[in-house]
């Protein structure tokens, strides 16, 4: 059977056995338990996360407490704080746990000598970071020119296996809305 992280990358690129034995190299393979951080606000962060089983928030609190969550991230996505990971500077969000995840990750220093050795893995993160872009701006789009209804609506279609493994308290701080908002969408 062919591994999954292999399966990712060939959406994108081809590979050989051999160059795929290399990229895997690169990894570390670990597993965390449900409400164990990645990355917590104000550590420098040095490791890319992919996700083989699991699901995962990033997310900050703002002064009131009160939590903003900025991603959910599942099967076979990347996770990290990238401002943090790129420019090695305090991470400004946290990552999390929903589930109990297995993940693989590799390290900053890791991806830059994969990336100048293999210039296919290079091609592969620009697409992926690329692709990322793409995404975030259509979430801030959708932010700033839908309606709370029709960004719930959004996510639903476009993920609705997240509503059965995220609870309904952070679909609604993904949303930037109150629980009783989401309930009175959901009627």
């Amino acid at each position: 059977m062919t591994h999954p992280l292999r399966r990712h990358i060939e959406e994108i690129i081809s590979l050989t056995d051999e160059e795929f034995d290399f990229i895997l190299s690169h990894f570390t393979a670990i597993k965390k338990r449900k409400h164990q951080y990645l990355v917590q606000e104000g550590d420098i962060v040095n490791k890319e996360y992919w996700i083989i089983n699991g699901c995962i928030k990033s997310y900050f609190v703002d002064y009131l407490g009160k939590e903003h969550i900025l991603q959910f991230a599942m099967e076979h996505w990347w996770i990290t704080d990238y401002e943090s990971f790129v420019k090695q500077t305090k991470s400004k969000i946290s990552i999390d746990c929903i589930e109990d995840c297995e993940l693989l990750y590799i390290s900053f220093e890791n991806r830059d000598k994969l990336t100048s050795q293999m210039h296919k893995m290079e091609r592969f993160w620009a697409k992926k970071s690329k692709m990322g872009r793409i995404a975030l701006q259509n979430r801030i789009l959708c932010l700033l020119k839908n309606s709370t209804k029709e960004n719930y609506n959004l996510l639903l279609e476009q993920y609705p296996k997240l509503f059965q493994r995220v609870p309904k308290k952070m679909i609604a701080a993904y949303l930037g809305v109150s629980r009783e908002t989401l309930s009175r969408l959901k009627a």
